[in-house]
């Protein structure tokens, strides 16, 4: 049907602009707000510079849900947001306002914690139970995936603790980099193991 408003036909864009991150990135200010305005935007996404490389940024309308590092393939994020919460899914930095300023504060070390809404629907189970633990282990100290698994009651899930932290939609956020082997090693890391370490950094310095 077409549109005799002039307004363009919000629904039907967004339905083409799922089929790829680039036509996402080509729409503009105008489809943004209109489909703020109609209640289509399920998801905003933004990218942004940082120490550690480009991140992208993206909510839905309960809080923060996902912060990606470049090697994690920012189109291939956007198309699991896509399939795992709504096809309708549109950069929109505006929304993405209060993350960014607080990463940037973070990252000149002038924030020590995150004062962000956040959304976990992309984790369960053990994962989330990790994962909601993680902002316990404070702004400059380690612990290590033992101590993890001891903290949430389960001291044998050493292996499940390293796969919650690798597993972490919200890395930064929510602070993996901060979990090490209990040797004191690096361990794996989402980001690469550069990236834990300038976080680790960071922080030692701050």
């Amino acid at each position: 049907m077409n549109d005799t408003t002039g307004e363009p036909d919000v629904s039907a864009i967004l339905t083409r602009a799922t089929a790829g991150s680039d036509t996402l990135g080509r729409l503009h200010t105008g489809l943004e707000e209109a489909a703020a305005r109609e209640g289509l935007l399920d998801v905003a996404y933004t990218t942004v510079d940082s120490p550690v490389g480009p991140l992208l940024l993206a909510s839905t309308d309960k809080g923060l849900v996902r912060v990606a590092y470049d090697i994690e393939d920012h189109d291939k994020v956007l198309d699991t947001l896509a399939a795992r919460l709504s096809p309708r899914v549109l950069r929109a930095p505006k929304r993405l306002d209060d993350a960014a300023r607080e990463l940037d504060q973070y990252f000149a070390g002038s924030r020590k914690t995150f004062d962000l809404a956040l959304d976990l629907a992309l984790s369960k189970g053990f994962r989330l139970l990790v994962q909601r633990h993680l902002a316990d282990i404070s702004y400059g100290h380690t612990r290590s995936y033992g101590e993890v698994a001891r903290l949430v009651g389960n001291p044998k899930a050493v292996r499940a603790v390293g796969t919650a932290c690798a597993t972490n939609p919200l890395p930064v956020v929510l602070p993996c980099h901060r979990v090490l082997r209990g040797d004191g090693t690096l361990g794996g890391y989402a980001g690469g193991p550069a990236a834990k370490s300038t976080l680790l950094n960071l922080e030692a310095t701050a």
